[in-house]
């Protein structure tokens, strides 16, 4: 018998899924405390029983195979257990962000099909006259306290009654929803027919236009979450604190990462400093996810303490050597990790060497900042020659830390496409490997380096905000001409949009330079406030500056970069200019 001549088993190469993960804690550790929101402690035996219930009552209501059931909700036990439920189901998970506007939600929801969103009251309410012609169902969620809202959406302060777009929406509570679920079914099986089948979709952030759906599947879950699991060096003591938004990449298969060892998940609702440091204290957590503006949350806050035992992974802006070493001052270890929604969240890693512990803590630092290396389960990350031709060869740029060329990858820890976007997805994907789009180097030692967004993308607290979205909102007010959108440092989200404008002429103000500045901070005032009515809340600028002219090319584009520089003048380049 040759080395390939073996008889079919069943039950060898079984398709790999991350549903597994709960089945196994559940059997393994019943009665250990699986995840803690608020006033509930949740067994892995009652969080399986729940996803039971929860799969067969979408069955019940007709859920069919890799349908979407959509989810808008604050980190939360309901928000986890439906990133296993509802896969259970055969159904597809889209978790959206909670900080959309009602018109971003009403474009998710009528792109990926969604007619059934679950979530908290007062999230779904606020949308329901945009996005209440597109549902069927709607299943409200569990609020911070435990106590559930009443099954019927908010009323019209002009009349009283429900608004005609919910009329025939079907309310409930998620507890009645899945009180009848399973009740004398057999369990649902913790299997996929397909590894490659899809099991979430996750919305970009849309800053070449309108967001896109990024699917992933339950092989790229399942491999992901491991490979969380050996970088944050999960294990069953591990206590981990939801600081990470649930929505944010699938909440970068932390979820599933946790569940994969029977480690703890904690929700927290608001990531304020008292309660995170409540909850590190109260539960012993030894685990965290964030952007870097969570990093300063933390050791601003007076509750700050040194610990022992925490270790926080970051991403979505590079982390400042100066932030990193106010975390290690008290005893927080910092992995910083890069990556897209398109890679499930993290793919490289900063992988500390032996060496580095006899650095300074500064050098030691700077080091750290970097992007790093693939992560065990990806393959591999490339900087090559920005190319935007299809079948343009790949070629890469030396490794010398100082030529900048594109970020490209390859490997388990990428997405299998874009939803209902072939042309994007073949885009994407040139020369077989995915290109991020984002700009760096690569060191001699094979670390890279995010230097640059190959768009003007900006990078705010780990949400990217399209600068070309929050112009057209600028623009749409009646007294701009002109406008360009910049990022500017921010201490603590890393940075923020700005708003530089040119007025109409009846709109400019007269008088003397004292007059003229006021009335431009009343503008500006106001220009804030129509944008808060057309984009979601941290897209919009923290400040508008009033100028005679934008600076231009000879073919007018607006040179960005000089506005930049100004506007970096001081900061170094340790964080991503905008």
């Amino acid at each position: 018998m040759g080395m390939t001549d073996f008889p079919t088993k069943d039950g060898l190469n079984m398709p790999i899924t991350p549903l597994r993960f709960l089945e196994r804690s559940a059997r393994v550790h019943p009665e250990k405390i699986g995840f803690v929101d608020g006033p509930r402690r949740i067994s892995f035996r009652q969080m399986a029983t729940d996803a039971q219930a929860f799969a067969h009552a979408l069955i019940d209501a007709g859920l069919a195979t890799h349908e979407r059931i959509g989810v808008l909700a604050a980190n939360s036990y309901e928000a986890l257990l439906a990133q296993f439920a509802v896969p259970l189901a055969r159904g597809v998970v889209v978790a959206i962000n909670t900080r959309l506007a009602p018109k971003e939600i009403e474009y998710i929801l009528e792109h990926s099909g969604i007619t059934t969103l679950m979530g908290e009251k007062s999230l779904i309410d606020k949308a329901l006259p945009t996005i209440g012609h597109q549902l069927e169902h709607v299943i409200y969620i569990a609020d911070g306290d435990g106590t559930e809202p009443v099954a019927a959406p908010a009323t019209d302060p002009a009349t009283d009654e429900p608004g005609s777009s919910t009329a025939s929406i079907d309310f409930t509570t998620f507890s009645s929803f899945i009180a009848g679920g399973g009740v004398g079914k057999q369990d649902l099986p913790y299997e996929v027919a397909d590894e490659n089948d899809p099991i979430a979709i996750n919305y970009t952030s849309g800053t070449t236009g309108k967001p896109k759906g990024v699917v992933y599947t339950h092989r790229g879950a399942y491999l992901n979450a491991l490979g969380q699991v050996q970088t944050m060096h999960f294990n069953h003591h591990t206590v981990y604190l939801w600081t990470l938004p649930m929505f944010h990449c699938s909440g970068w298969c932390t979820g599933w990462a946790a569940m994969s060892v029977s480690a703890r998940q904690v929700a927290i609702r608001a990531v304020r400093g008292p309660e995170m440091w409540q909850l590190i204290l109260d539960e012993g957590v030894t685990a965290m996810c964030g952007a870097p503006a969570v990093l300063t949350t933390l050791v601003d806050d007076e509750n700050k303490r040194r610990v022992t035992n925490l270790r926080i992974m970051t991403a979505g802006a590079p982390p400042s050597p100066t932030i990193i070493t106010r975390c290690e001052n008290i005893g927080v270890e910092i992995t910083h990790v890069y990556g897209l929604t398109e890679t499930y969240g993290p793919f490289t890693v900063c992988e500390s060497q032996p060496d580095w512990s006899d650095m300074t803590v500064r050098r030691r630092a700077v080091l750290k900042a970097r992007q790093g290396v693939a992560s065990v389960t990806n393959q591999d990350v490339r900087i090559i020659e920005p190319t935007d031709t299809l079948d343009a060869p790949l070629i890469d740029v030396p490794a010398d830390g100082a030529t900048i060329g594109e970020i490209i990858m390859t490997g388990n820890g990428v997405m299998n496409g874009y939803f209902r976007d072939p042309e994007a997805t073949a885009h994407a994907f040139r020369g077989g490997w995915f290109h991020s789009g984002d700009l760096g180097v690569m060191h001699p030692d094979g670390y890279i380096q995010l230097l640059d967004r190959a768009k003007d993308v900006i990078v705010s607290g780990g949400e990217n905000i399209s600068t070309i979205e929050v112009e057209q909102a600028v623009v749409s007010y009646p007294d701009v001409s002109d406008c360009a959108v910049i990022g500017v440092p921010d201490d603590k989200w890393g940075e923020r949009p700005r708003a530089y404008v040119v007025l109409r002429p009846e709109a400019l103000g007269e008088g003397s330079p004292e007059e003229i500045a006021e009335h431009n901070e009343a503008v500006a005032a106001v220009i804030i406030a129509h944008c808060r009515a057309h984009i979601a809340g941290y897209k919009v600028p923290r400040d508008v500056v009033v100028i005679d002219e934008l600076p231009r090319t000879s073919t007018g584009k607006v040179r960005k970069n000089e506005l930049r520089e100004a506007a970096w003048a001081g900061h170094g380049d340790s964080r991503i200019k905008g």
